[in-house]
């Protein structure tokens, strides 16, 4: 299973949502997936219509930029993060 780093600002939304979560999935978005049959509405928080990342988050595997199609292996590290935006 890969181990999935989440942003904490996720948590108060999830009754029982950890930082660090585990899950199966060949890819980022079938792990992310796999997450969302746990806490049903967290893709809906990460992902867009299409489905797609929010312009916001960013994902990266084993600390490589990924997108919802990247291949994940069963001892890869996902960590989600939002971006932070100002001017």
């Amino acid at each position: 299973m890969a181990e999935v780093h989440l942003p904490k600002t996720l948590l108060p939304l999830f009754a029982g949502l950890s930082p660090v979560v585990t899950a199966d999935g060949a890819t980022v978005g079938d792990t992310l997936t796999a997450l969302d049959g746990r806490w049903p509405g967290l893709m809906d928080r990460l992902c867009e219509s299409g489905p797609r990342l929010r312009p916001h988050i960013r994902v990266f595997v084993d600390r490589g930029p990924a997108e919802l199609t990247t291949p994940v292996g069963a001892d890869d590290r996902i960590d989600v993060l939002t971006a932070i935006t100002g001017g």
